[in-house]
């Protein structure tokens, strides 16, 4: 596992065309209605003054991520304009409140070749996990993106670690994974976390 604390286009551009099986991205798309709250029990995460991470991606970035990686699978891609594919993924969030959304929809790349899944984990669930960034989406999620769409001995890629769930549940089924955050106190927090996840594991 190779995470680092850097831009994802300097990142990328290490590496060579379709070097990863499988980029699982949750880019900005532009929300900028949080603020930093935090108390003993919960952290509410909000837009820092002057803080970037949640401008949409360039052109540029999705030239090198379909450079770099065979296949992707991109949440939020209804706020972009992706190449066209019959495949997707939905998180239904058995949401109850009316005024939220009740699912989240990911892209999925045509070479992938899977027919549209649906992953069903209530949001009132995931909202019980300490969240320490404000897009954070549960690690049982990931691990069933990784267990329906990547094979065994994959390399993942995800440029936009966030709070890191990714990284985890890569972790817990044994997947290459390369990634980085750009913002250091989300990768701080997302390294604390994944270190925190793997010394629970050692314990048993």
């Amino acid at each position: 596992m190779n995470i680092t604390n850097e831009c994802n286009m300097k990142l990328m551009s290490r590496y060579e065309d379709n070097h990863f099986d499988l980029a699982i991205v949750d880019p900005p798309y532009g929300i900028k209605r949080f603020s930093e709250k935090r108390n003993t029990k919960q952290r509410i995460l909000q837009t820092k003054e002057g803080l970037n991470w949640d401008n949409k991606p360039t052109n540029e970035y999705w030239k090198e991520l379909f450079r770099v990686s065979k296949n992707q699978i991109v949440w939020g891609a209804n706020n972009f304009v992706m190449p066209p594919s019959e495949y997707f993924l939905i998180w239904n969030k058995k949401q109850t409140v009316d005024n939220f959304a009740t699912a989240e929809y990911a892209w999925v790349s045509m070479g992938l070749k899977k027919p549209a899944k649906m992953f069903n984990y209530g949001i009132h669930k995931h909202n019980h996990t300490d969240k320490i960034h404000p897009t954070q989406k549960p690690i049982p999620l990931y691990e069933f993106i990784l267990m329906n769409y990547a094979k065994e001995g994959d390399k993942i890629l995800d440029t936009h670690l966030g709070s890191g769930s990714i990284a985890i549940a890569c972790h817990n089924l044994k997947y290459d994974l390369t990634a980085c955050e750009l913002d250091e106190e989300y990768y701080k927090a997302a390294m604390k976390r994944i270190t925190k996840h793997k010394q629970q594991l050692t314990m048993f």
